[in-house]
């Protein structure tokens, strides 16, 4: 389901426009056999309320019945309190087979909205997902996905039958009562209405601060663990329970008040109702003093009055449930009518790579206002050629990463593979294209084999042993798998934490082989690695960086000092550009670092020198 956008009404003047929004969920085009479920449950409601409405009265005349001698009327009352007893039981089976009968439509249009928001959630920006708490969006979707089914089942099944029999009931009344009970009927109703949506409003204020709450607690507790190894490094664990316990604290007080204010609401309800209970049997009973009604329309009124309140008491829960959903579901459209940054052009075609040349050209980029991070940066990376970038911190290196992967527009110039402007091109075919292997490679909590076969993308499932074996081994990991119990089935743990960092490097690699794109991107790879490890990586990146056009992003500039050409950048601009030796040569910003760094190693090397010593 498309966006909503330009809506930013309020939520408690924006109901309507909720329910109008997830109406589709409930009517899907195209499903035959959904509408058909709809429909039978529609016209079982009215059968079951139209057995509910005719039952006092075999009630009411079984009483009268009673009233006369019992040889002439006692096959009559039997038949009447047989009846009732059948009529009770046939209106239990058709809400029951009405609820089997929608259950398929209620879980469906909650499928599809789980599928509409995770497909939504995915297109959006880097910057969003950095911008957001985790926790706090995933309890969002949790809260609003499941609320569909529930708004569903109360529309249809209690606000719908509800309104009908106030309607017969009204009518009822006024035909064997007469006015006065259906005003104080009616009286008591808009009453009771007015108090259960007065008292509501509060507790949805309540209710949305919990939620609040809860979100804020769930997300310390994800973070804490998430950061398990940090809270232990720095024995962080009491300031890590406290941060939780004062989050925990206040959703208590709020879940506590929320709790309390039901119970207000329950007892103003139950004054309203009792109330008319009391005088609508007190009017009958005075009726029959007089001689106008029979002792079955004191039962008749009691029976009404009683079928009548147990949907009057369920439309108070259905409000709040129905407002709470809709304090839900409303959080949960907030992030879907989240603008999308970075959208493919209408018609846009798929990119072309024939040799694979990148170009920069006057690329000037900004993650906020005022704080410009490439100033029209431009360069050339030939086809098959291996390129390194390098430079202090901050001075852009990681954001040509993210804008060569369009995680990012720039605000000027123009980012080109061969010859095609990215911003032209569809972003699944773009990144199809690309090979990364980051600084951090995180895996997910699923096998090893599966990690692997990520990088095949929607083919991933395809992917065969031969394949994954081929891949393990030129990312130099398959003798490390085969070492293992379970083999490619091994779990690597949340974020991949069972595996060491030059595992999971290598994991990476052999996933972005499985992938064999013609660009290759090299982020940092080993700058977390050790000697030894990083040594035995780069032997391994440099082979499977054969035969394509390579960017490496480093630190270490010992790791790409055989690179075809460095690019050396200076606060978002290009410094220096050349080989190793020229750049030396030339006694620039580049040779200023390499003499750093060679200071730092003999620095690191002295103290194991003197040791050996």
């Amino acid at each position: 389901m498309p966006p909503d956008t330009g809506d930013n009404r309020p939520l408690e003047a924006d109901g309507w426009h909720l329910i109008r929004r997830f109406l589709p969920y409930l009517w899907p085009r195209g499903d035959a056999g959904l509408k058909q479920r709809i429909v039978t449950s529609i016209l079982l409601v009215l059968a079951a309320k139209a057995i509910t409405l005719a039952l006092p009265f075999a009630y009411k005349y079984a009483v009268d019945a009673m009233s006369q001698p019992p040889a002439e009327v006692a096959g009559v009352a039997i038949a009447l309190v047989l009846a009732y007893g059948l009529g009770r039981f046939t209106g239990t089976a058709f809400d029951n087979l009405r609820n089997i009968a929608f259950e398929r439509v209620g879980q469906t249009a909650t499928l599809h909205l789980a599928r509409d928001v995770f497909h939504r959630l995915h297109r959006l920006s880097l910057r969003f997902h950095l911008e957001r708490r985790t926790g706090e969006v995933a309890k969002t979707i949790e809260r609003g996905t499941k609320s569909i089914d529930t708004m569903l089942y109360f529309l249809m099944f209690n606000i719908a039958p509800t309104v009908i029999e106030l309607t017969a009931v009204g009518v009822i009344f006024y035909i064997n009562f007469g006015w006065e009970l259906v005003a104080a009927t009616a009286v008591t109703v808009v009453l009771y209405i007015l108090v259960t949506r007065w008292i509501t409003e509060w507790r949805t204020k309540l209710r949305r601060e919990m939620n609040e709450l809860d979100g804020q607690a769930l997300h310390r507790a994800v973070d804490s663990l998430l950061n398990y190894e940090t809270v232990k490094y720095f024995g962080a664990e009491r300031r890590e329970e406290a941060r939780y316990g004062e989050a925990a604290h206040h959703y208590t007080e709020a879940a506590i008040k929320t709790s309390n204010s039901l119970g207000l609401l329950n007892i103003a309800q139950a004054l309203i109702t009792n109330g008319l209970m009391a005088g609508a049997m007190a009017y009958t009973v005075w009726g029959w003093s007089r001689g106008q009604f029979t002792t079955g329309d004191l039962v008749l009124v009691n029976t009404y009055l009683l079928q009548l309140f147990r949907p009057l008491d369920m439309l108070g829960f259905v409000y709040r449930s129905v407002r709470q959903g809709l304090v839900d579901m409303g959080e949960m459209f907030k992030l879907m009518d989240t603008s999308v940054e970075v959208t493919d052009a209408p018609g846009a075609p798929a990119l072309a790579v024939s040799e694979a040349r990148i170009t920069f050209e006057n690329v000037v980029f900004q993650y906020d206002d005022g704080r410009t991070i490439l100033h029209g940066l431009s360069f050339d990376v030939p086809a098959g050629s291996s390129v390194a970038i390098v430079g202090p911190s901050g001075a852009g290196k990681s954001t040509i990463a993210r804008l060569l992967f369009r995680f990012y527009d720039p605000q000027g110039g123009r980012i080109l593979i061969d010859g095609q402007d990215i911003a032209g091109v569809t972003q699944e075919s773009l990144r199809a294209a690309i090979g990364i292997v980051p600084q951090d490679s995180v895996l997910f909590n699923e096998s090893v084999g599966y990690n692997i076969a990520y990088g095949a993308g929607s083919a991933g499932d395809e992917v065969t042993e031969t394949e994954l074996r081929r891949a393990a081994e030129d990312a130099a990991i398959l003798p490390f798998i085969e070492s293992l119990p379970q083999g490619f089935d091994t779990m690597v743990g949340e974020r991949g934490l069972k595996l060491s960092g030059g595992e999971k490097q290598r994991v990476a690699i052999a996933r972005t082989l499985i992938k064999d794109p013609p660009i290759l991107l090299l982020d940092e790879a080993t700058s977390a690695l050790d000697s030894r490890t990083e040594q035995d990586i780069l032997s391994t990146l440099k082979r499977v960086s054969q035969r394509r056009t390579t960017i490496a992003i480093a630190h270490r500039l010992s790791t790409i000092a055989d690179a075809d050409k460095i690019l050396v950048l200076d606060h978002g601009r290009l410094a220096e550009e050349g080989r190793h030796t020229e750049l030396l040569e030339r006694g620039g910003l580049y040779a200023e670092m390499w003499a750093r760094q060679a200071a730092e190693r003999d620095d690191e090397e002295d103290p194991r020198a003197q040791a050996a010593e």
